[in-house]
């Protein structure tokens, strides 16, 4: 599936949180990550957030599409991931 997930992070735990979402998906700007991910790994990243995650005041926002070809995507600015250029 693809999926993009952004994520509102108190500054102590921000760093950990970027850290983490890299090793699962794209670093598109800075709170923001896209890319392809099975279900199970979706899971197992979520399930790490949430260990860092205060949850009364940290989120985290997935959304869900089943292929990348669903989402047109348009960039305005600068692209800060010039690798997604070849999705």
């Amino acid at each position: 599936m693809y999926v993009i997930l952004v994520y509102d992070i108190g500054e102590k735990r921000v760093g950990k949180m970027l850290k983490l979402c890299r090793q699962y998906l794209n670093w598109i700007q800075n709170s923001v990550f896209e890319g392809e991910i099975t279900p199970v790994k979706l899971k197992e990243l979520l399930k790490k957030a949430k260990r860092l995650m205060d949850m009364d005041n940290d989120s985290i926002i997935v959304f869900k599409s089943r292929d990348i070809k669903w989402l047109d995507k348009e960039i305005i600015g600068l692209e800060k991931n010039p690798l997604d250029t070849m999705l």
